[in-house]
Formats: structure tokens, C-alpha cells, sequence
């Protein structure tokens, strides 16, 4: 068994599509219109996704709602980077909202951050 994907459910899709791939580098895997449903989806991930055995996200729009609240229960996306500082810095020229700066975490030695999408969702950087 692997992980296909989490679903996050957005306020604009647009908008979360730009963020997770002008601003965190996923790639626009593919998308689904289900207008009589009333919803609209986009999965977004790295490489080619679950195609190479990777994750994805599922950017869920229902048409009509521009709001969610985020639940107690949510805590994070976890994306591996190389240099945690170096992909805060390009986060922040992209326009990113870094919440928690580069450093270790409390505790250990390994570096992390935190930057938040423009629905509110954290999303914490782990170097690898």
C-alpha cells in the first residue's frame, strides 16, 4: 500500500493551483470539471505523481463556497527539500507566507519550516 493523495478542500482554485505550483514547484497533474456535482478538482504533486510513486495533493473547489474553516483535527503537509533555508528564501520571492523560519526543531537537530498556503493550511519543509 502507498499514500495517492490528501485533499484539501479550497476557496479559489485557481488561486491554490498557483500557489502549489508557481510558489511551492508541484506540477498541475491533471484536473476534473463534475459541474452537475458542483465541485472541481486539481491534483498537484511532484514529478508525475502517484505515475512514479509519489503523493499527491487533491485541491477540491465546491462551486459556490469561498471559505472553510480549518479544523482542530488538521495539522500539516510534510514536503522533503534539500536546504530548508534555501527554499524559504524562494518561497518568500514567490510571494509565499513563510509562518516559521528555518531552524531546529525544538528538541532535536533537524531543520524545519513552516509557510502557509493562501487557504491557511500549513505546510512544514523538512530537510532531508
Amino acid at each position: 500500500m502507498n499514500i495517492l493523495h490528501t485533499m484539501l478542500r479550497v476557496g479559489d482554485l485557481k488561486r491554490a493551483v498557483d500557489f502549489y505550483t508557481q510558489v511551492l514547484g508541484m506540477t498541475l497533474l491533471r484536473t476534473a470539471e463534475r459541474a452537475e456535482q458542483g465541485y472541481s478538482l486539481a491534483f498537484v504533486g511532484y514529478g508525475e505523481g502517484n505515475e512514479d510513486g509519489g503523493a499527491e495533493i487533491e485541491l477540491t473547489y465546491n462551486h459556490g463556497v469561498s471559505h472553510y474553516e480549518i479544523g482542530t483535527a488538521y495539522g500539516h503537509i510534510a514536503l522533503g527539500v534539500p536546504d530548508v533555508a534555501a527554499t524559504c528564501e524562494r518561497i518568500r520571492a514567490a510571494g509565499g507566507n513563510i509562518t516559521r523560519e528555518a531552524g531546529p526543531v525544538k528538541g532535536g537537530t533537524t531543520i524545519i519550516a513552516f509557510v502557509q498556503d493562501p487557504d491557511g493550511y500549513k505546510i512544514e519543509l523538512i530537510q532531508r
